[in-house]
């Protein structure tokens, strides 16, 4: 068995008080963890956190990832790759814990392409702090993206990743992520919808034990209407539907994406009509999503050569330091990232 690491994220954001709230609520799914990040950013959230339960968190600060597995239940292991100078102020945008956050990942990162943890979680990051720090991606998937291609020796675009956002109800993976709208229609390429359609039947085939059913949204109303609203789908979607056809890839679309959404949705114990939607920019594809609760949504990057997940949220900078902030959906990530590695219990 090897550790999980959870990256702190912003230290002026919410993340570290989830990160302290879930091993102290939820000792048998942080079992093996550990925090990759600051020990005062996590004793401050530890403090934070106190006065809803009135229970002191006990931290430990750990020399080497393995030793997060000695650790007893409800005790928050700290391995030290980032610090402060002076505190970071909860809520408000910082260089420095842009820097920090983002040093933590890439650690993290490199630590699972080097096999010493089984999977990362990543709490949230901000991505202005990420750039008053100077670090050129827009998020996570980029810069673990960018990690993975260094260490393989490749160029990022021969290391394609794709965003998956799912719950118990749905899930749905991305065609483009953190881009403008205009730049995302751009991205309704042939080419890219047919390698997003293979990076989704690979990663969820050793997920799910099974062949999924990948339902495809159309790009315009009424998915093009036979090309009255838009020829995306005659000219792009169409046909990389049915190339992946021809390597065996069930998917099919392009459907309304006004109602695709509610054809996959699993309720009332019964399974959707598809175990995936394809969606054609970030914000069709997630809003169905979050819209189910937030709580609920885990965060996956798929065609990476390790696991990593995160909660469905962001910094919530507005309650930073309240002890306030719901550890659910950083639950659910870590209890996926164990599924995805293979450490089911």
């Amino acid at each position: 068995m090897k550790p999980i690491a959870i990256t702190m994220g912003d230290a002026a954001g919410i993340g570290p008080e989830i990160i302290a709230k879930a091993f102290r609520d939820s000792p048998h799914e942080t079992r093996g963890c550990f925090v990759a990040g600051d020990v005062e950013t996590l004793r401050r959230a530890a403090r934070a956190i106190r006065g809803d339960r009135g229970i002191d968190l006990p931290l430990a600060v750990l020399g080497e990832p393995a030793d997060a597995l000695a650790l007893p239940p409800r005790c928050l292991g700290v391995l030290p790759v980032a610090s402060f100078d002076v505190p970071v102020p909860w809520g408000q945008i910082s260089s420095a814990a842009g820097k920090a956050a983002a040093d933590c990942v890439v650690w993290a990162a490199q630590a699972a392409l080097r096999g010493e943890i089984a999977a990362l979680v990543t709490a949230p990051l901000h991505k202005e702090a990420l750039a008053a720090a100077g670090v050129n991606f827009p998020g996570h998937t980029e810069l673990l993206q960018a990690q993975a291609a260094a260490w393989l020796g490749k160029s990022v675009s021969e290391v394609p990743v794709r965003m998956m956002l799912a719950n118990d109800e749905l899930r749905t993976v991305l065609v483009s992520i953190h881009v403008s709208l205009r730049d995302a229609l751009d991205a309704v390429t042939f080419d890219n919808v047919l390698q997003t359609l293979r990076i989704t039947h690979g990663a969820l085939a050793r997920s799910l034990g099974h062949a999924p059913r990948i339902g495809v949204a159309g790009l315009n109303p009424h998915a093009g209407e036979g090309g009255l609203f838009g020829r995306e789908e005659i000219e792009a979607i169409v046909p990389a539907v049915e190339a992946a056809h021809a390597e065996g890839i069930a998917a099919s679309g392009p459907f309304a994406p006004d109602t695709v959404f509610m054809r996959a949705r699993a309720a009332e114990g019964k399974p959707g009509e598809f175990d995936v939607v394809v969606a054609m920019y970030h914000d069709q594809g997630l809003i169905p999503v979050k819209y189910l609760g937030v709580e609920k949504g885990v965060n996956v990057t798929l065609g990476l050569p390790l696991v990593r997940t995160s909660p469905d949220h962001g910094t919530a900078f507005d309650i930073a330091g309240t002890g306030r902030a719901d550890a659910s959906s950083l639950v659910e990530a870590i209890r996926a990232a164990r599924r995805l590695c293979g450490d089911g219990a």
